[in-house]
């Protein structure tokens, strides 16, 4: 009878070390961390929030610097005379014509300065709280990957027990092969072990449903088989609870970014006082534009015509002065011709079109602007921001108490779940001791098979509790390290 229970022992024992021995993918915490810092969509959402606080501070930065703008256009018009009030304007020649700019301005005021000091802060608000979400993330995780890995710490309990109720049904049979047990036995024995696989099932599929979980929150598909392999120790905390305090209090990022949240309704609150203030602004501007006539000839039929009516009149004039008696200038009218040269010169004077630009002139200016009244538009404005930031202040206080008392309930918790798993390590090995007592009095035929079930029961409640309270411990060490802000092991 010993030699046929040490063998059903060693059948029993080798079910779940062959299931084990299934090739898997082992991930430690750390490695799941790693790959939901790059993988989980919330974590990317608030890395996404920190660059626009960036951009919106440079943006503020480049209110502040002067801005420049240019530009160039050409234009057509045709070669006809528009009439204003019956009297002819305008060329008779299509034209061509362009222009450029190039413009600067600059402007300072008070709300600017101070819109820069409130992207700053937002910005600081925005690393904070990039770092409150990690510690978010990191507490998901770690929460998850020990519940993951109790669940399948109970599912390994639960196949002990079916290869346990295994020896027991063979045991039974055997018994009852010999007298020693009755039908009765091996039917309890059997409805014990059918019971106890399906306990088996379940808890698989618990395990596998928080390890799909577990996957969901870092951010990426199961690969397949995985095996959770970080198994800290339970050691006992040696904390002390008012330095964990002040340490929340320094460096918890929710509570950080609360802090530059005041800050920057403080500078929020100074911008809108900065609107009671003058502002100054500056303008530069310079330029160039080109005129061309289509018509070549235009400006020279123009200038020939404007010579020959001149030598006409001058001619004239030789004619009255000559009947009155005095001396002829015709040798001075004679001289008044229009030359090819001159033609020529015109010609190139009209060939302007499109980048030989003649330089406007440039301009400067400077203004001080100080507005008097605009409808107690300002006056709402500022008690707004003062509101918003008392606010900021009172949440800011809320928070660091609740802080203080989430640090408190944590640290208590994870002291009570260090005894706990003491009291039940004890416990277990007594139900442990038990259950081995109650077999070998069951084999020799001083126990039941129900006070055998009974054990088994017992020892399977200890461990079971066992289990829990050490993943409990785990979990509340992360939850501790959540509240303080920053990792403690």
């Amino acid at each position: 009878m010993r030699k046929l229970w040490c063998a059903l022992l060693v059948l029993g024992s080798a079910g779940p070390v062959a299931a084990q021995s299934a090739a898997s993918t082992a991930l430690t915490v750390d490695e799941a961390l790693d790959i939901a810092r790059h993988n989980n969509p919330g974590y990317q959402i608030a890395r996404n929030n920190r660059t626009r606080a960036e951009l919106q501070l440079r943006s503020a930065f480049g209110a502040m610097l002067p801005q420049a703008s240019t530009n160039l256009g050409a234009s057509y018009r045709q070669g006809k005379q528009q009439f204003f009030g019956g009297v002819a304007f305008g060329a008779t020649s299509d034209v061509l014509s362009s222009s450029w700019g190039l413009n600067f301005n600059a402007a300072i005021s008070a709300r600017s300065i101070e819109t820069v000091r409130s992207s700053r802060a937002a910005l600081d608000a925005s690393d904070a709280t990039l770092q409150d979400t990690e510690n978010g993330l990191r507490n998901t995780v770690v929460q998850q990957y020990h519940f993951a890995r109790q669940m399948q710490a109970q599912a390994e309990l639960q196949d002990s027990l079916v290869g346990s109720n295994q020896l027991q049904l063979d045991l039974a049979k055997a018994k009852e092969g010999v007298g020693s047990a009755t039908s009765l036995d091996v039917k309890r024995a059997e409805v014990a072990l059918g019971q106890q696989q399906v306990n088996s099932l379940k808890a698989h599929n618990t395990a596998d449903v928080e390890l799909l979980r577990l996957y969901q929150f870092i951010g990426v598909p199961m690969p397949g088989p995985v095996t959770l392999t970080s198994a800290p120790p339970v050691t006992e905390p040696t904390f002390n609870l008012q330095q964990l305090i002040a340490t929340a209090r320094a460096e918890n990022p929710a509570l950080r970014a609360r802090r530059y949240q005041v800050t920057q309704a403080n500078a929020d609150l100074r911008a809108a006082r900065g609107d009671y203030l003058p502002s100054v602004s500056f303008n530069a501007s310079l330029g160039g534009f080109t005129q061309q006539y289509k018509d070549n000839n235009y400006l020279v039929n123009q200038a020939s015509s404007s010579v020959a009516s001149s030598r006409a009149n001058c001619f004239t004039t030789d004619s009255i002065r000559r009947g009155a008696g005095l001396s002829s200038i015709a040798n001075q009218c004679s001289q008044i011709v229009f030359s090819p040269a001159a033609a020529q010169a015109l010609r190139d004077q009209n060939n302007t079109f499109p980048f030989n630009f003649t330089s406007n002139p440039y301009n400067l200016s400077l203004g001080i602007s100080l507005p008097l009244f605009d409808g107690f538009g300002r006056e709402q404005r500022l008690q707004n921001q003062v509101a918003t930031r008392n606010e900021a202040q009172l949440q800011s206080k809320q928070y660091e108490l609740q802080l203080a008392t989430d640090v408190t309930a944590a640290y208590t918790t994870l002291v009570v779940d260090y005894r706990t798993v003491k009291l039940l390590e004890n416990n277990s090995q007594a139900a442990r001791d038990a259950l081995k007592l109650a077999e070998e009095r069951y084999r020799v035929g001083l126990n039941s098979l129900v006070d055998l079930q009974q054990a088994r029961a017992d020892y399977e409640t200890a461990q079971a509790n066992l289990i829990n309270a050490s993943f409990e411990f785990h979990r509340a060490y992360s939850a501790l390290e959540t509240a303080v802000g920053r990792p403690l092991r």
